[in-house]
């Protein structure tokens, strides 16, 4: 006796293998060649951008099957790999610094499936190939700059507190102050005790010179190791975003490395420059007594160069680096101009106040300081840094 089922559970089976026949027809699509520009710093993708894309591949006859603004990025595709990788090297030419162009695959997925949510079924890097960084996060120069701020943080709180010292270094992973004498030690150690807690304090006494080590402890270097692969992992998935790569791979590999898969990307030496740069914030007071247009510095400041052109002169003592921003929101001022609003943790807030309150009038400057590949090698293997300072 053969088995019989209702006329709706057929239909219901024959439903489900159509619908799921339709999202994946996707996959017998492909891909086509692609190149995508995105906005670097300072840069903004907009309509005048798609024109001028169009135009400079219009002028040099290279044929594209569509150029298209998606996701705040141009999208071209092309016929060919060979056409891909000429419209690359035009765009990167004309487009200038301003503008990232990358090589990568798009799905050829009609906007008809697009609109109802189908897309190709999304490969990792064994299937579909692409590119495999592993980034190594230089924790000496993590510790280092985490020294320098403990050493003027030191001289600013014990200048305020009337604590004199006759000398204040770095040594290894702390700061040696020397006193005149134990009093003076004794009260700057228990001043120091009380706010910087996450520190070991011993004092001694050599020659008749009464000294006061600060040392980070375990702790704290572990801390301070930690927050420097975190923002460095945040800053890659960032800048990961800018390839346009579907399902990329980010993620810690050990006490100081990061792994970064990246399937489908094609332009690996353009991948490597995006995420092997390195930034950073400095805050500064502008010095104001001091001429921009004068070939004298005083001691104390520096000269720069601002995005327009314009010299001005700074203040070299850091108020705060980028570390102590939580956060940054864009608005509008009072008169309709951009504006940046910033978060800033405890501590980072004590020290713009404390700064600021004294310089009432003055005006500040953010100083970016940026580290790119310059593709050439040290002698130990590791790869060279060109450093940029924007006002």
């Amino acid at each position: 006796m053969l088995n019989k089922y209702p006329l709706w559970k057929y239909l219901m089976v024959i439903a489900t293998i159509a619908i799921c026949l339709l999202y994946a027809t996707p996959n017998l699509y492909g891909e086509d060649p692609a190149v995508q520009v995105s906005a670097a710093r300072g840069a903004v993708i907009e309509v005048s951008t798609l024109d001028k894309v169009k135009a400079e591949l219009d002028k040099q006859d290279i044929s594209y099957k569509s150029v298209s603004l998606e996701n705040n990025q141009v999208l071209v595709r092309l016929n060919d790999s060979e056409q891909q990788l000429l419209a690359s090297e035009i765009l990167k030419e004309q487009l200038g610094q301003k503008f990232i162009v990358a090589l990568n695959l798009a799905p050829a997925t009609p906007d008809w499936l697009q609109s109802i949510g189908a897309g190709p079924l999304k490969l990792g890097l064994d299937l579909r190939g692409g590119v495999h960084f592993l980034l190594e996060v230089d924790m000496q120069e993590a510790l280092v700059k985490a020294q320098d701020q403990m050493l003027q943080d030191f001289r600013t709180d014990l200048r305020e507190e009337k604590l004199r010292y006759t000398a204040i270094r770095k040594n290894s992973n702390g700061i040696t102050v020397r006193f005149r004498d134990a009093e003076t030690r004794d009260k700057a150690e228990e001043f120091l005790n009380s706010k910087y807690a996450d520190l070991m304090l011993p004092d001694s006494e050599i020659n008749g010179q009464f000294i006061l080590l600060a040392k980070m402890s375990e702790d704290k270097l572990a801390e301070i190791k930690e927050y420097a692969l975190q923002q460095n992992i945040t800053i890659i998935r960032n800048r990961v975003n800018q390839l346009g790569v579907a399902e990329p791979l980010v993620q810690r590999q050990g006490a100081d490395r990061i792994v970064v898969e990246l399937p489908g990307v094609q332009d690996t030496a353009g991948a490597k420059e995006i995420l092997g740069a390195t930034a950073t914030l400095e805050f500064r007071l502008v010095d104001n007594k001091a001429d921009p247009y004068s070939s004298r510095v005083p001691a104390g400041s520096q000269k720069y160069t601002t995005r327009d052109g314009r010299p001005v002169v700074l203040k070299k003592q850091v108020i705060l680096t980028g570390n102590h921003i939580t956060g940054a929101t864009s608005s509008l001022d009072e008169f309709s101009r951009a504006q940046v609003n910033i978060d800033l943790d405890s501590q980072g807030g004590s020290k713009m106040s404390r700064a600021t309150k004294k310089a009432i009038g003055t005006s500040m400057a953010t100083v970016f300081i940026e580290y790119k590949p310059t593709g050439e090698k040290t002698a130990d293997g590791k790869s060279k840094l060109h450093k940029i300072e924007e006002v």
